[in-house]
């Protein structure tokens, strides 16, 4: 393989995983804020301790998916200076802003939130999730405005041989990054509530004495799916014409992508018509007779993810050989690199990422197989490895 074809390898293997992450992130920190929003409204100890349970299955995965982050940060120094010095005044900004906000302000605030448990005021406490939260949904954001610009360059001034910044409010209205935003946003919802679903479905099948603590989770994971379903549908559909307009070539450049790209479809039609259908059984006791549609829930788990990958690679590899669309080629913008290096960084790169995600995923089988704590305990994940 070429140094061209390592790097893309490599580039695409490390976002992947890191995407994961950040898709759980989202979808958990959304379901976050409804829970403890009906603590500080109520103050029932059930929504406390929901609360407590899930954040801190939150708070393993963001503190994973942060490192997941970092890692993959470093390609683009070590494999794409040509992308750095052709474009990075431009695909530079939006990047700026997202490390701004994911490693200095969502950090903080998440780090007051896990240790403000019985320290502050309980809206106060509850004003540092909804930052968190917010801060995350910005990280997203930049992270999107810089990807669009990829897709379809906007906002720039050819200087020589490089581009300047030129209109930086041309970034934020580029339609390949206001739909596909949109589409992230609810592919992450979707994922937070069939994830939220399937492990509670999992403490049904185990015969958990917890009955209303997971009756609730799982009324709150199927309704999310329900609702955000149709939503992440829609935004999908609304970025075929937008693709066709700009990017005419995407389905013919990745031909070999159709069928899981059907398969991505099919998955979301699935998974709203399943949610739909279930809602009628999760008012009462009946649903933890079901134990075939309990298995389901939890074989179902992985299939939200499995679609948003399918996506993520066809809006990837559908714009090939351009890097930045129309400007600058994949081939042109890979470091002047040995390909025998950049192989030795793929290894170590995608072991190590492999490492985080099996240690993300064995925390949390851990934090869910341990359910909820009868009395309130931190949400710090240390406790959890203790």
């Amino acid at each position: 393989m070429s140094a061209a074809d390592l790097a893309r390898l490599q580039f695409a293997l490390t976002t992947s995983f890191h995407f994961l992450f950040v898709l759980l992130t989202l979808g958990l920190v959304t379901l976050l804020v409804i829970m403890q929003t009906r603590f500080a409204i109520t103050g029932a100890p059930v929504h406390e301790r929901m609360t407590r349970f899930w954040g801190r299955i939150y708070v393993i995965n963001y503190a994973l998916g942060i490192v997941t982050g970092i890692v993959m940060e470093f390609q683009f120094g070590l494999n794409w200076s040509g992308l750095a010095t052709y474009a990075g005044d431009v695909f530079g900004a939006p990047l700026a802003m997202e490390t701004l906000i994911a490693f200095f302000l969502e950090s903080t605030f998440l780090g007051l939130w896990i240790f403000g448990w019985g320290k502050l005021n309980r809206w106060v406490h509850l004003a540092l999730l909804y930052l968190t939260a917010l801060t995350a949904y910005a990280s997203a954001f930049w992270i999107m405005a810089a990807n669009g610009f990829l897709q379809h360059p906007v906002g720039y001034r050819i200087d020589g041989n490089v581009l300047r910044l030129d209109d930086f409010s041309a970034l934020l209205t580029n339609p390949t990054f206001n739909s596909a935003l949109m589409h992230v946003i609810f592919a992450s919802i979707t994922a937070g509530g069939v994830f939220m679903t399937g492990v509670s479905a999992y403490h049904f099948i185990k015969r958990t004495p917890e009955i209303e603590f997971f009756q609730r989770s799982m009324r709150l994971g199927v309704i999310t799916t329900a609702l955000a379903t149709p939503s992440l549908l829609g935004a999908g559909f609304a970025q075929f014409p937008i693709i066709a307009q700009y990017q005419p070539g995407k389905h013919s450049a990745a031909p070999w992508i159709g069928a899981p790209l059907g398969f991505m479809i099919m998955i979301g039609m699935t998974l709203a018509a399943v949610s739909w259908l279930t809602l009628p059984f999760l008012f009462g006791t009946v649903i933890l007779r079901m134990r075939p549609l309990l298995y389901l829930m939890v074989i179902g788990i992985p299939l939200p993810f499995t679609a948003a990958i399918f996506g993520w690679m066809f809006r990837e590899v559908g714009r090939q050989p351009w890097l930045v669309y129309g400007l600058l080629k994949t081939e042109d913008a890979v470091s002047h690199v040995d390909a025998s290096q950049i192989l030795l960084s793929l290894i170590v790169f995608t072991s190590l990422f492999i490492l985080l995600t099996v240690v993300d995923w064995a925390l949390i089988a851990r934090a869910v197989r341990r359910g909820p704590d009868v009395a309130p305990a931190p949400v710090s994940p240390l406790v959890v490895t203790l």
